[in-house]
């Protein structure tokens, strides 16, 4: 995920401080992984420093001063091209799940424990995010249900895999 353009993205909506960009950010997008505030305000001073944003006059607050950010029309030419470009079909050939499956059986390990690890690990996040689905609002479902198919798609590689593994092991040498 780009930080920077989401937040310019965030930014494009209404001008607005660190602390309520932070807080949008993970309302929809920081889901188990909120931005820290560090990288918020870094962020913002680098979009600042390459003409994306500007900062207004710091207005005093119950703490520090904060300052209210607002986009420029670079950083709306920079939104609009990023929303127009397709994401990259990203097909993982070499996934830590894979490796590790190759490795045990390189070394004589029963790769199928790991496999069977892994299904299990999926199907505990499946009930998770099915319960998020059920109670969650509209895009805590939608969230969901991006995971639930991704993780789908795993357990589907895990028991082809595991279908497979005798002629993987003679292909890999063991």
């Amino acid at each position: 995920m780009s930080v920077p353009l989401t937040l310019l993205g965030l930014l494009e909506r209404e001008p607005s401080h660190g602390y309520d960009l932070k807080r949008e950010y993970d309302t929809f997008f920081g889901r188990g992984k909120p931005l820290p505030f560090g990288q918020v305000y870094a962020t913002l001073s680098r979009l600042a420093r390459d003409g994306s944003v500007v900062a207004a006059e710091a207005e005093p607050g119950a703490g520090p001063d904060r300052k209210r950010y607002v986009i420029t029309e670079q950083g709306v030419s920079e939104i609009e091209t990023w929303l127009t470009e397709p994401v990259a079909a990203e097909p993982h050939l070499q996934t830590v799940l894979f490796v590790k499956v190759v490795l045990a059986l390189m070394s004589g390990r029963p790769a199928e424990r790991y496999l069977d690890t892994q299904r299990a690990e999926h199907m505990r996040r499946m009930r998770e995010l099915t319960e998020l689905r059920r109670g969650g609002s509209l895009v805590d479902a939608l969230l969901a249900d991006h995971g639930l198919f991704h993780l789908e798609a795993d357990l589907r590689w895990i028991d082809l895999t595991t279908a497979r593994l005798d002629a993987l092991a003679r292909e890999v040498g063991r």
